[in-house]
């Protein structure tokens, strides 16, 4: 089962992939409908227990188990509780 943050360093480190068409979807209370959308451009640092992210106020840390869906190009490649968080419809091939 690959998990968000597996999915995320493999889109960082990946010469095939650009990290700035990746897409975070997270929980965010007090946001419209409590979700929020970055881009891979806006993420500072992938750590084990959470994204760094520039925001308006500084850096904001969000934790993993947040992620609702990871997308890349528009393709959703992992989303909380779905198929794809077994890697199934990912870009990988694999």
């Amino acid at each position: 089962m690959r998990k968000s943050r597996e999915t995320l360093l493999r889109l960082y480190h990946d010469p095939r992939y650009r990290f700035a068409d990746v897409e975070i979807c997270y929980v965010n209370r007090g946001a419209p409908g409590d979700l929020s959308c970055i881009g891979g451009d806006l993420i500072i640092r992938l750590d084990p227990y959470y994204i760094e992210i520039e925001s308006l106020k500084g850096t904001t840390p969000i934790p993993y188990h947040r992620l609702i869906r990871v997308s890349y190009q528009s393709r959703v490649v992992w989303e909380k509780g779905g198929r794809d968080e077994s890697g199934c419809g990912s870009p990988y091939g694999d």
